[in-house]
């Protein structure tokens, strides 16, 4: 797990004592925020979440338990690891039994901090069944690509509702950056199946040496470095959604696997002598039109064919910029709260000029430019 795609939340009284567990695990690369009251970091967590939150308590004073039920209530995964001076033993008790992952006594070794920083997260992820919290995760971090009055885009909004409680096959087109996985992940957290992992594969990143053992996994044994059994990504998405992404790009021999799987939904992992039934919704995208890459031979027919069930055409930047305003809006409102920042407005002469340009990564550039220059933008 890449520890600067996981946030921290120290809660300690004394500037001092903070800094201390900060610098710990800013040193391993964990993101970090500091909170030195209980209503301060109530008001954090409802603006980020927060993977884990490390607070330091006096036992005689603070009640750690009911702001661990006050977070939670806005972000269940999060996991807590107490410290204290002067906690006892019925302390420690009676906070891991009521759902701390952890307790640790003040002078806190920072080894021993990391180490317990480390199992929580495990912990918080098998919990989460992985997945979910990546979903999770992710969900609180994408703004809204919807916003505006496109008719194209509202029509596109309109079937993403209707298809979402079936479990009909859907592939996703347009160009880069246009927010086809957002779209998917819509399509995904609408559906039945919401509750459980939505997984996403870049196909056009699947050599063909790794395509069997990605996709439907492997047991221990199978090939040389096989210590283990692996899932693959029909199995890690059993019972939720398989986003393949860019299956365009898919090669020949991926194709054939894939399209044996979606004709009758069994696989064999790499090495087994076992069948397995996948059951998983499969949406797909392409920047490529998939028709045109059939006529050419460069993608198979009978796959195009199982793809092509209810198809989803996202236009790109440069045909919604009446739509430009709204985005930016709604982008400045989710990154001024994202970073705790003041809510701004940007300058008309700015969304006039936003209005003319050719966008050529779509609404993901836009989006980007937008959290990293909110501020320069602003009046």
């Amino acid at each position: 797990m890449d520890p600067s795609n996981i946030h921290i939340l120290v809660l300690d009284r004394k500037p001092a004592s903070a800094r201390i567990l900060g610098d710990s695990l800013s040193a391993v690369g964990y993101q970090l925020a500091v909170a030195s009251s209980e209503s301060e970091a109530v008001i954090l967590a409802g603006q980020q979440l927060f993977n884990l939150v490390v607070k330091s308590f006096d036992a005689q004073r603070i009640d750690a338990v009911a702001l661990m039920d006050k977070i939670r209530a806005v972000t269940p995964d999060t996991q807590f690891i107490f410290v204290s001076e002067r906690g006892t033993i019925r302390t420690a008790v009676d906070a891991i039994q009521k759902g701390a992952y952890d307790y640790l006594a003040k002078p806190v070794d920072p080894i021993q901090l990391i180490e317990s920083v480390r199992k929580a997260l495990d912990y918080q992820a098998l919990v989460a069944e992985d997945q979910r919290l990546k979903l999770s995760l992710r969900r609180r971090s994408e703004p809204n690509i919807f916003a505006g009055s496109n008719a194209c885009m509202q029509r596109v909004n309109q079937l993403v509702q209707q298809i979402a409680a079936t479990d009909v096959t859907v592939l996703i087109e347009g160009e880069s950056g246009t927010g086809k996985e957002i779209t998917a992940r819509a399509i995904h957290q609408k559906s039945r199946r919401s509750g459980k992992p939505f997984v996403a594969v870049n196909c056009a990143a699947l050599p063909d040496s790794l395509i069997e053992t990605e996709l439907f996994g492997h047991v221990r044994g199978a090939f040389t470095g096989a210590i283990s059994d692996r899932p693959g990504r029909f199995q890690l998405a059993h019972g939720g959604t398989l986003f393949l992404d860019e299956i365009g790009d898919l090669s020949s021999k991926g194709q054939a696997d894939l399209l044996r799987v979606l004709e009758d939904g069994m696989f064999r992992p790499v090495g087994s002598h076992k069948m397995e039934r996948g059951d998983v919704r499969i949406i797909t995208a392409s920047n490529k039109n998939l028709e045109n890459e059939t006529t050419r031979g460069k993608f198979r027919e009978e796959l195009f064919y199982r793809l092509n069930i209810v198809v989803i055409n996202l236009p790109p930047l440069r045909e919604r910029i009446e739509d430009i305003p709204a985005l930016v809006e709604s982008f400045v409102q989710h990154f001024c709260a994202k970073h705790r920042r003041q809510q701004k407005k940007i300058q008309k002469d700015v969304l006039t000029l936003f209005q003319t340009l050719p966008w050529p990564g779509n609404v993901r550039q836009l989006r980007n430019l937008i959290e990293r220059g909110r501020d320069s933008f602003a009046q």
